[in-house]
């Protein structure tokens, strides 16, 4: 999917409801609430957001991939490596979050069942952001192992932040040096494994299978002269 700028309704009624998440979470109490206080119209408002507050939260977590998209697009990469490279970004997507309390309820809504599938979608999302942001080409199934482990890292990098109260995110940032560094001795793992002789037998009919594997063709973005905006 292209990465649309967002709607400024939608982005008025996400501002409106980090006012009141703090009291009532991500809940229909805050999107009422959010509704009111930028004076839209009830039906507007359902449109953009027709789940109400789980869109909103969904909305809420988007701008921050937004956000890292930008800082991405101007950051200095010279003389770093893809291991330096996404420890920076996976640490820019977290300094990007504006609210740490809709964090906080946000990942209490994804965690219910009937949202996992969205918590899950947004996760692959960012971890989709940093990957492109930092300039990876992988155009066979690493294109799905990287975004997939990534998504992990970040979730729990996620989690250890919002209970993190050292100066400066200090102990989180250490901790994502050490899952960063996980996934690479996996990843070293996994060329070891296959550039074994002895296992070559194996390994090769099933890297053939696997080099089949595809990326999604992604859709360029789209940047139309205007937008129309229901009256409200």
């Amino acid at each position: 999917m292209p990465n649309l700028p967002p709607d400024p309704a939608l982005t008025r009624l996400v501002a409106a409801a980090l006012d009141n998440v703090v009291f009532d979470g991500w809940s229909p109490a805050t999107f009422d609430a959010a509704v009111a206080a930028t004076g839209m119209r009830s039906d507007h408002a359902r449109t953009l957001a027709p789940r109400g507050a789980l869109d909103l939260a969904c909305a809420y977590h988007r701008q921050g991939d937004a956000a890292l998209r930008e800082v991405l697009r101007t950051a200095d990469f010279g003389g770093m490596g893809f291991t330096a490279k996404v420890t920076f970004a996976v640490r820019a997507r977290i300094a990007a979050i504006t609210d740490k309390e809709a964090v906080r309820r946000g990942t209490a809504l994804f965690a219910l069942p009937q949202n996992a599938a969205d918590g899950a979608k947004l996760l692959w999302g960012t971890a989709d952001a940093i990957w492109n942001g930092v300039g990876d080409t992988a155009d066979d199934y690493n294109w799905y192992t990287k975004r997939a482990t990534l998504a992990g890292v970040y979730g729990a990098s996620v989690l250890y932040w919002l209970g993190d109260d050292s100066l400066g995110a200090q102990a989180t940032h250490d901790f994502i040096d050490r899952r960063i560094a996980d996934v690479i001795r996996i990843e070293k793992l996994k060329a070891q494994v296959n550039g074994n002789a002895l296992l070559r037998p194996v390994t090769a009919p099933l890297l053939q299978l696997l080099g089949r594997i595809k990326p999604p063709v992604r859709m360029p973005d789209i940047d139309l002269p205007g937008r129309w905006t229901a009256p409200e």
